[in-house]
């Protein structure tokens, strides 16, 4: 069976659960693939007449939005503590290199390092949870995770699925191309996300990042 023909009898309503759930246990600290499932859904709704675009970046926002909320009350409750036992259970997400880094943009850019982080890989999955061990004030967490939710999560489904619409005659003959080619971005980012945290993390010295004051 063609490709196509196989997705066209997917459930939208499936499609619409999946992309949300993916999306917020991202955002509340669960390395997972968040933007390439969303990047994939949107191409596939330009090429899907039963998906819709526009309940697909609703469903993408919200579970952004959740995500980040749930992952904000988790990190305020656990602590220090809760990034130490992620570090042991996840060291390549969650080791100290990378909390380190995560920390300096916290300390730097504040509440927006929560809108920005949304946009970067390594980023969107502490920035919830780093801002509730850093106990960031809700109010500001609240206003940049949903500007960051809202623009990453309606912005990406919106360009993804005009460019599917553009290439829709050359997707139709070719649509699994689509899909590698979504993969493949969305890999090739998180290696120069990891390889810059990387480098960061060595420029710094091996000096352990100092404490950072809990924003008011």
């Amino acid at each position: 069976m063609h490709v196509q023909d196989w997705l066209e009898t997917v459930p939208a309503v499936s499609i619409y659960a999946l992309v949300a759930l993916v999306i917020g246990l991202e955002s509340l600290g669960i390395p997972l693939p968040g933007e390439i499932v969303l990047v994939s859904a949107a191409l596939l709704s330009s090429q899907h007449g039963g998906i819709n675009p526009v309940i697909l970046g609703v469903c993408a926002t919200l579970g952004a939005i959740v995500g980040d909320s749930i992952g904000y009350a988790i990190g305020r409750k656990g602590g220090r503590p809760l990034l130490a036992w992620l570090g042991a259970k996840f060291p390549r997400h969650f080791g100290e290199a990378h909390i380190a880094t995560a920390e300096r943009s916290f300390q730097k850019w504040g509440m927006w390092a929560v809108f920005f982080g949304r946009f970067i890989a390594l980023l969107r999955i502490f920035a919830g949870p780093l801002a509730g061990v850093l106990r960031m004030p809700y109010w500001k967490f609240l206003i940049a995770n949903v500007l960051g939710g809202i623009i990453w999560a309606g912005g990406t489904t919106a360009v993804i699925y005009y460019v599917g619409v553009v290439a829709e005659s050359w997707l139709k003959r070719f649509s699994w191309l689509g899909l590698v080619a979504a993969v493949l971005i969305g890999v090739a980012s998180m290696l120069i996300v990891r390889r810059k945290a990387k480098k960061a993390a060595q420029e710094h010295g091996a000096a352990e990042p100092e404490p950072v004051p809990a924003a008011e």
